[in-house]
């Protein structure tokens, strides 16, 4: 449901100013303890962040796409750790749920995700089917009121923390591809589950990713996302629309920052007597960055109307993911290059900017990925005319 203009700028506003002075004050201590203090997780409990897309009915905000986008505008501006944190919840880890999962399902899954006590995790990527996800491994076979759960998942955000994770799994063996994949809801504390240690990693401390294992890991058969096998490669691509566009969003909010603090610097350093600002490469590189984030705004606040409108936005999130990713990535290499040398020294921030925001080109499609996805489409689009 979409907010009234009013509500949303309230929303916005609350959000905004829970990010200037909570989230981005406690930046370097998230980065140097590789730990989000419990205080500012209880704080986005509070404020609804776990459940902004969970309809209302089973205890979320039930925003629309586009309301979310504008959150996540705002939510972005601080360290990525910190929307990764309930970016699971809202995206990837409860919308197979909320798109395809049964009543009985919603209702016993969907309130704790929304009030932040579950994190949901999804479960897709294995050491040899990331990108390729029709080719995954993990297999459930059917034993009675049971479905049995073998293989492992790699790279699992939030995996450390999850109460509950959606699971991607080959039901039928002779089905190549998609069509024997299904979606399960594995709860914490399943006999034959396990969590890996957490990853060391480039950037965006504070969120955690793990390996996920299942040893003859026995999930009850109620637990099949809506009761159907072989849907769950549907599922999980519907759930990546929706996140390739909170992502792109979150991509845009860093940008934006940045651009802020590329700016600031810049008009206070001095060189040759001169503002660097005076000086026309200056110029041309935050001209760059601000038209790019610009077009990328744009790109995702349309893309989240046209979903909200009931569109199919398949190939428009993957471009919005595709240019967003890449955008801030060149926004944090400008940013770098204004602050010289101190953009190299880990004292300012341009610095942890430009390792976080690498992985956006990674997660929940790489680039590449995008860029097939987006020819494939408009190639098959043109030879029907």
């Amino acid at each position: 449901m979409a907010l009234d203009s009013s509500t949303r700028e309230a929303l916005v506003a609350e959000v905004r100013a829970f990010v200037t002075e909570q989230l981005i004050p406690a930046e370097r201590e998230v980065a140097d303890s590789d730990l989000i203090p419990p205080s500012i997780v209880e704080q986005m409990r509070q404020l609804g962040l776990f459940g902004l897309s969970v309809p209302e009915a089973y205890g979320g905000l039930g925003l629309s796409m586009e309301d979310e986008v504008y959150i996540m505008f705002e939510l972005g501006r601080a360290s990525p750790a910190f929307r990764s944190l309930i970016g699971t919840n809202v995206g990837i880890g409860s919308q197979g749920i909320v798109m395809d999962g049964t009543d009985a399902q919603k209702a016993r899954f969907l309130p704790p995700i929304a009030s932040g006590e579950v994190i949901a995790s999804f479960a897709l990527t294995e050491p040899e089917a990331g990108s390729d996800a029709a080719s995954l491994r993990t297999t459930a076979h059917r034993e009675g009121a049971f479905y049995v759960l073998n293989g492992a998942k790699r790279f699992i955000t939030n995996a450390p923390h999850a109460g509950l994770f959606t699971v991607m799994a080959r039901t039928d063996p002779d089905k190549p591809g998609a069509a024997g994949i299904s979606a399960f809801i594995v709860e914490k504390g399943t006999p034959g589950l396990s969590v890996g240690r957490p990853e060391r990693k480039m950037g965006q401390q504070g969120a955690h990713i793990a390996d996920v294992v299942f040893d003859n890991c026995r999930v009850p058969a109620e637990n099949l996302i809506g009761g159907i096998e072989g849907q769950g490669f549907k599922t999980a691509m519907k759930v990546l629309d929706r996140g390739r566009l909170g992502i792109s969003a979150a991509c845009v909010g860093l940008a934006s920052r940045i651009l802020e603090e590329s700016v600031a610097y810049a008009l206070e350093r001095r060189q040759f007597g001169h503002s660097i600002s005076d000086y026309q490469l200056i110029q041309a590189m935050i001209a760059d960055s601000r038209t790019e984030i610009y077009a990328a705004r744009c790109m995702v606040l349309e893309t989240a109307r046209a979903r909200d409108a009931d569109a199919d936005i398949g190939t428009e999130a993957s471009a919005c993911k595709l240019f967003a990713s890449e955008m801030v990535g060149r926004v944090a290499d400008r940013n770098v290059q204004i602050h010289g040398g101190a953009g190299y020294i880990a004292d300012y921030p341009a610095e942890r900017h430009y390792r976080d925001v690498r992985l956006y080109r990674i997660y929940e499609g790489t680039s590449e990925i995008q860029r097939l996805k987006i020819a494939r489409d408009t190639l098959r689009e043109g030879r029907t005319g």
